[in-house]
């Protein structure tokens, strides 16, 4: 088993006086999907608000290929590799998918573009954007306006303007979330194939999707980890079935 590229230890979040996350601990390897399940209202999107630097913590820790990033702003952690997406598709929809994937591969130039200079002369980043586009099987929409393209369309730009950053770990918060059922195999097939080569952190309510792509899932309820362990194991945890799963068929 490699190393962890992510080590979170004892994360917490308190509004107030609720614990949205309480002394959350997991790790992500690089090749391998970790899913983070559980009901409305457990603290999954919070943890990853944290994991992106979108929240700061209240306690805990946040350890990214060895160097603590707990207090580092969304930018710093991107371009240290990094890339998020988010529950509601943030992308430019008055751009085409191409814009939308050159301004993500911007972000990770190693000095700010000449506001004077043609964006489309930068051949390193022009060629970025298109690796990504790629990469999620949108080169024929290169063109196309944002606001153009399906729901699972969208959703795929904006995993692609994540790739375009050049992340080592993605995190994903609910990529399947209002697409059909043809465009989720799409996008279950593309989970898959990026995790051959990256980090993923997958929050997701897709059963299916999940137990298909996860090779670790942490279980959380009211913010706290309820258990963590192989897809085989979570189905026949007796806690996670009243608490989350109900009745799912552990042979499945």
């Amino acid at each position: 088993m490699t190393d962890a590229i992510l080590q979170v230890r004892g994360l917490q979040k308190y509004f107030g006086g609720l614990a949205a996350v309480d002394d959350v601990s997991l790790e992500v390897r690089v090749g391998e999907v970790h899913a983070v399940i559980g009901p409305n209202g457990a603290g999954k999107t919070t943890l990853i608000d944290m994991l992106s630097g979108d929240l700061a913590p209240t306690a805990g820790s946040i350890v990214y290929r060895g160097s603590d990033i707990s207090r580092l702003a969304p930018e710093r952690r991107a371009r240290l590799g990094i890339g998020r997406s988010y529950q509601k598709i943030n992308i430019f929809t008055g751009f085409s998918a191409l814009e939308n994937c050159r301004i993500a591969a911007q972000a990770r130039a190693p000095r700010p573009l000449h506001w004077l200079r043609d964006a489309l002369s930068y051949g390193d980043v022009l060629r970025q954007a298109h690796r990504a586009l790629e990469a999620v099987n949108l080169t024929a929409r290169a063109d196309e306006i944002a606001l153009a393209l399906s729901h699972g369309e969208q959703r795929q730009l904006e995993i692609a303007m994540c790739l375009a950053t050049a992340p080592q770990l993605l995190l994903f918060d609910e990529p399947l979330a209002g697409i059909g059922a043809e465009e989720s195999l799409k996008m279950i097939e593309l989970i898959r194939q990026i995790a051959a080569t990256h980090a993923v952190l997958l929050v997701e309510h897709d059963m299916d999707a999940v137990f298909q792509l996860a090779r670790m899932l942490t279980v959380m309820v009211n913010g706290k980890v309820l258990a963590t362990g192989a897809p085989v194991e979570i189905r026949a945890n007796r806690e996670v079935q009243g608490a989350y799963l109900g009745n799912l068929d552990t042979t499945l």
